[in-house]
């Protein structure tokens, strides 16, 4: 699958910054016309505690069947810093090095983390989407910035994340009586159809199953490597 070159990764937090800021113009949040997204992508990262060795997998998985069709990933030492704010710049190189490897183009992608819903309307989801041109959206399990008021019980319901009186997200409930996610635009897609995308992706636990299934992944790539640190290839 292509990539764009958006830039180089060796930057300091500064730099990262000023990329997030000139970035952030070229996110649309329309998406395609019938989009009906069938294939769905999801990425996640896993890795020790205090390590700078980091697994990420992307798992391809058909909608409404919930059918794993593809899973590919990535590892390797990562030297960004953990600056709140600047996931992508700690994330994204590996995440992007296992969807290089994918040899179906899903119709959406869905990152754990935030897109509109960040200091500088720029998080890992949008990252991703201008990098990957793809439909993307951010889901989260907490919130970054902003605040929600006002949801519902059940699951389907939600409400807008407001920030500086600007609305970024929504918090949605995909289960009845469990804490909700965060939901953004990454790139490509409105936030109606971004959380009717998570909606219909998630089954019976909190997060969308593409998510739960790269989470896995990724945790079993980080456990192999322990216990055979010959197992993977850099």
């Amino acid at each position: 699958m292509k990539i764009n070159e958006l830039h180089g990764w060796d930057v300091t937090p500064k730099e990262a910054v000023d990329l997030q800021r000139s970035l952030a113009s070229r996110v649309t949040e329309r998406e395609p016309a019938g989009f009906r997204p069938k294939l769905v992508a999801a990425a996640d990262i896993s890795y020790e505690r205090f390590s700078s060795y980091f697994h990420a997998s992307v798992v391809a998985m058909t909608l409404p069947e919930f059918e794993i069709v593809e899973i590919q990933g990535a590892e390797g030492e990562v030297k960004f810093p953990y600056v709140p704010g600047l996931l992508s710049f700690r994330e994204l190189p590996m995440i992007g090095e296992a969807f290089r490897k994918m040899k179906s183009r899903p119709d959406a992608v869905i990152i754990d983390g935030h897109g509109r819903a960040h200091p500088r309307r720029f998080g890992v989801a949008c990252h991703a989407g201008i990098m990957l041109g793809l439909p993307t959206v951010g889901c989260a399990k907490s919130l970054l910035v902003g605040e929600s008021a006002g949801l519902g019980a059940t699951r389907g319901s939600s409400a807008n994340i407001i920030h500086n009186g600007e609305v970024v997200g929504c918090a949605l409930r995909t289960r009845d009586g469990v804490k909700p996610v965060y939901v953004s635009v990454g790139h490509m897609i409105g936030l109606t159809a971004a959380c009717r995308l998570i909606l219909g992706a998630s089954r019976n636990a909190r997060l969308p199953e593409p998510v739960r299934a790269a989470h896995i992944e990724a945790n079993e790539m980080r456990k192999r490597k322990r216990i055979n640190p010959d197992s993977l290839s850099n």
